[in-house]
């Protein structure tokens, strides 16, 4: 049986969108729910400033408090040299960095030009691999920009391109506002695979108008074997109006176990955390299959 890669991202993506702060207990909980479900890669948290995502602050005792090292792999978002400083001190083995397509997006976001913020993760990726951990990139809006519009696939090949180049072993490529349809993202993956291949490639998809899913199977068909999901379709992002929750991980499990592709993942557990989290946020998650439930018959 054929088997993929899932980055789980709702302690992270997920929970930086949300109103209510979750003590350092929970973010751990969570996190612990998440592993024994069969989750190995996990975004845990961000050392980026607590006034601007005040949900992940104090990441360092997340990673201090998870019990489940050996079991699972987490990592950090790190913004720049001083988000790495943090990740340095608290012993963290993988970081991620985050760039996007749109100058527009960046500046809101990092306060940052793309020229600029490549030339900061330059320095930060050498630091890093000097010391030993591993790096993750991220490239959002690459389908489109809530101030800019429509992406050129080109820009977003050749950040790509650039991460690489610069140590990360993985890049995330990011449907940041949920406008991406599926002959588009077989188009870009198509044209991804010539310039780059995809044995290292990742989608990360946005459900806001209803296409995720269908993005995730069209970007399977492409090649890509790395996907990014949220529990319950936890998600979205502060800087982008509009964008709401990324593909729910269970729909995600789902639907490629039916398709023979194995995932390692229990969906009875899963929905167990997402039960979980969603009494904790006091409020109900946006998964239509974790609102429906498993067919009884299945």
């Amino acid at each position: 049986m054929e088997s993929i890669k899932i980055v789980e991202v709702g302690a992270r993506d997920g929970l930086q969108n949300e109103n209510l702060i979750l003590s350092i207990e929970d973010r751990v909980e969570f996190l612990c729910r998440l592993s024994s479900a069969g989750l190995r890669h996990l975004e845990a948290g961000s050392f980026v400033s607590a006034k601007a995502i005040p949900a992940m602050v104090d990441s360092e005792s997340v990673w201090e408090a998870f019990p489940q090292k050996d079991s699972a792999e987490l990592s950090f978002l790190v913004a720049n040299e001083k988000g790495l400083e943090r990740a340095l001190k608290a012993g963290v083995k993988r970081i991620a960095l985050f760039t996007a397509t749109s100058e527009a997006f960046l500046q809101k976001n990092i306060r940052s030009s793309l020229k600029d913020s490549l030339k900061t993760f330059e320095e930060v990726s050498k630091s890093a691999i000097a010391s030993g951990i591993s790096i993750r990139g991220y490239v959002s809006t690459v389908f489109g920009c809530p101030y800019e519009g429509r992406q050129s696939p080109g820009q977003g090949i050749e950040i790509a391109e650039r991460l690489f180049e610069m140590g990360c072993d993985e890049v995330s490529i990011g449907d940041t506002i949920g406008v991406a349809r599926p002959k588009e993202v077989r188009d870009f993956f198509k044209l991804l695979e010539s310039a780059l291949g995809l044995s290292r490639v990742a989608a990360h998809l946005h459900d806001t108008r209803g296409m995720a899913m269908a993005n995730m199977m069209a970007a399977l068909e492409s090649g890509v074997r790395i996907f990014d999901s949220s529990v319950g379709g936890l998600g979205g992002c502060p800087y982008a109006q509009g964008a709401s929750g990324n593909v729910a991980t269970e729909e995600v499990v789902y639907c490629l176990e039916a398709e023979g592709v194995s995932t390692g993942v229990s969906l009875p557990k899963l929905f167990e955390a997402a039960s979980w989290i969603q009494a904790k946020l006091g409020k109900p998650l946006s998964s239509k299959l974790f609102l429906a439930g498993l067919p009884k018959k299945l």
